[in-house]
């Protein structure tokens, strides 16, 4: 497919120097072409930002910074830009051509590499990354696309289009740039990144250089994310019976998950991986993966990059972020491999203490295989950086003393000490007090991976304990004496009491100076305090009815709203409590006002039988009361008090009279 149509670029000659002559790959952030520099007849890579983005200053902002931080570096493991600049919307950097292909086009080909050939490539990629961290730069984005061959075999590393100061601040909320399979967890957790999140990046592409596959798998990036977090790194070994346990531990060194235990920089993790490969013989170094080839290894240790078979020459579709050119089938990568911005949830809790682990504990190379591995990591370096000052051994640690620590206390240190808790086993004991720490598996002092876990025994206190005598305490301290004694507290239920102040404890059950097993749950019977008694305040006014329920030791609320009743405007129409009710002193009461009772229409009973017109009277709302002054005569109502066709109150008493003679 040709790539170069429709593209306006291709056939022009940016800044009067640089004629573009065919398009290699599109990514999210530019377009990478094949150029030549006019004036000194090389071929370059010219990665033009997109003209969309180039009104963007962030984005505008990084792609200076890539070209001014590559350009100090000047190391020859590193893809070199030689130029930055813009015409017209086209901003562009114009950098290195590299033929060749990528460590991921590698590890797609072969799957999992010789000892040797894992190292080969590793070492020149620290070389790099030692001489940005020693110049003050940090990566943040390595992972196997990012590391490239050439044909002539050396090994480059690409992309510093995330690079950023070790010393500047790379914290950032609810969001963070890199590539989810080689994040280091400080990443994650907390957005931040410096020469050891390139270290951690550098041990997991180890990992997947030696067995062919990352270590944490997952559907999803937030799956990933997770491994990376709280899982520990496996060890090579583990997917490929038979490789040297000093790879085990180059891993384990570079990938602990706290950062104060792993090599500082690249330049330590580079003096660990070459007293790595001393110690390693001829059959461990070419030991060979299953189902892999034998390949020839290379002749002394500056073509030993020679090993790797680079990928079947194929057209060129896809560059590496920093425009180096990928064969064809590396196009369309795993979207796990893409550098991206990850939106990360934002945290509310408080960081646990993070404490530095001393550089005592770190280890030293004190034998001179280990000072052979100082003065070549340097060799590797030099002139970029300054030496080394001290190497992170970081594999094996110590477990701390523990025992007679709290729980709490016990996995700080833990922590401290860059252990992961495996789990809590709790065990009666008549010696130590509850909640101390009997033992440790493995025992204080063993040695341990640095990234290893222990099993922490704690103390349930004696099995069996007596009830404590908690009458008349305040709940919270009852509570808390309970577990002091090894018990939990059970169910809190509540009684008035004309003794005991509400809040306090009455008794508990089982009583106290029972003896039971600890754990067990022992209920609390709480005072409510001395029952008090509701007044009726019906027909109060509403001032007179808020003083007395006061005075009782009661809260007052009056309801917003008023309603009609027979009482008179402005006094208390109902209460929420009836009369006599036992309430508790604090508890609230709500007074509902009257506006006063409704006015119905009366009806005309006048000439109806008086047992009629009284039911048509109730029925309307009123009372009725029946004056029969000649009761023998006649039962026909002769008037009314209050004449029909008018209005009175809902409830009001209308008389009326029969007739007489």
């Amino acid at each position: 497919m040709d790539t170069t149509l429709h593209d306006p670029l291709v056939g022009q000659v940016l800044d009067g120097r640089y004629r573009v002559d065919a398009r290699i790959a599109v990514g999210g952030m530019a377009t990478v072409y094949r150029a030549v520099d006019t004036r000194l007849d090389r071929v370059l890579a010219l990665k033009v930002m997109h003209p969309g983005l180039a009104a963007d200053a962030t984005f505008v902002e990084r792609f200076i910074r890539e070209a001014k931080s590559v350009a100090r570096l000047a190391h020859p493991n590193v893809v070199g830009v030689f130029d930055q600049g813009a015409q017209d919307q086209y901003v562009y950097l114009a950098m290195e051509y590299v033929a060749g292909c990528t460590l991921r086009d590698v590890l797609r080909e072969r799957g999992a590499l010789q000892p040797r050939a894992a190292l080969d490539i590793l070492e020149p990629v620290l070389a790099a990354l030692g001489a940005a961290h020693r110049a003050g730069f940090v990566h943040r984005d390595m992972k196997p696309e990012n590391v490239l061959i050439g044909d002539d075999g050396r090994v480059k590393v690409a992309d510093f289009g995330l690079v950023r100061a070790v010393d500047s601040v790379t914290s950032s909320t609810g969001s963070v740039l890199g590539t989810v399979s080689y994040l280091a967890p400080e990443q994650i957790e907390h957005g931040t990144a410096d020469t050891r999140a390139d270290v951690y990046a550098c041990g997991v592409v180890l990992y997947e250089m030696l067995t062919g596959a990352k270590p944490h798998g997952g559907d999803t990036p937030a799956q990933i994310l997770y491994a990376h977090l709280h899982e520990g790194m496996p060890a090579p070994s583990a997917a490929v019976p038979g490789l040297a346990f000093e790879l085990d531990d180059l891993v384990a060194s570079a990938t602990a998950r706290n950062p104060d235990v792993r090599p500082y920089d690249a330049v330590a993790l580079l003096a660990e991986t070459l007293t790595a490969r001393a110690a390693l013989d001829d059959d461990q170094l070419d030991a060979l993966p299953p189902g892999a080839h034998a390949v020839a290894a290379g002749a002394g240790a500056d073509d030993r990059t020679s090993v790797i078979p680079r990928a079947a020459a194929t057209p060129v579709t896809q560059v590496t972020p920093a425009g180096v050119p990928l064969p064809a089938e590396s196009a369309g990568p795993d979207p796990v491999h893409r550098t991206s911005r990850l939106i990360m949830p934002q945290r509310v809790e408080e960081e646990p203490e993070r404490r530095p682990v001393p550089r005592a504990a770190r280890g030293r190379f004190d034998n001179r295989r280990g000072v052979v591995a100082l003065v070549t990591a340097f060799l590797l370096i030099l002139g970029v950086g300054a030496g080394v000052w001290y190497i992170n051994s970081g594999q094996f640690t110590r477990v701390p003393a523990l025992i007679g620590r709290s729980e709490d206390a016990a996995k700080k240190k833990l922590s401290g000490a860059g252990l992961d808790l495996k789990k809590v086993d709790r065990q009666f004991s008549d010696t130590v007090e509850r909640g101390q720490v009997i033992s440790t598996d493995p025992a204080t002092g063993a040695r341990i991976r640095g990234n290893g876990s222990v099993t922490l025994v704690v103390s349930r206190g004696p099995e069996t304990a007596q009830v404590p005598k908690l009458d008349g305490m305040p709940l919270d301290r009852a509570r808390s004496e309970l577990q002091k004694a090894g018990f939990a507290p059970g169910d809190t239920t509540s009684e008035f009491s004309d003794g005991v102040a509400q809040g306090a404890v009455i008794r508990t059950e089982p009583a106290a100076g029972v003896k039971r097993h600890t754990d067990t749950a022992v209920a609390l019977v709480v005072s409510k305090g001395a029952p008090v008694d509701m007044p009726n305040v019906v027909g109060d006014p509403v001032a007179d009815a808020t003083a007395a329920l006061q005075g009782a030791g009661l809260k007052v609320t009056v309801a917003p709203d008023q309603v009609n009743s027979e009482q008179e405007a402005g006094k208390v129409a109902a209460q929420s409590a009836a009369e006599h009710a036992r309430l508790t002193k604090g508890d609230t009461v709500t007074l509902t006002v009257s506006k006063g009772p409704r006015m119905v229409p009366v009806p005309t009973v006048t000439g109806q039988k008086a047992d009629d017109a009284q039911k048509a009277l109730e029925a309307a709302g009123f009372k009725v009361k029946v004056d029969r002054s000649f009761p023998f005569l006649s039962d026909e109502v002769s008037g009314q008090s209050v004449a029909g066709g008018s209005q009175a109150p809902e409830g009001s008493t209308i008389t009326i009279t029969t007739k007489g003679l």
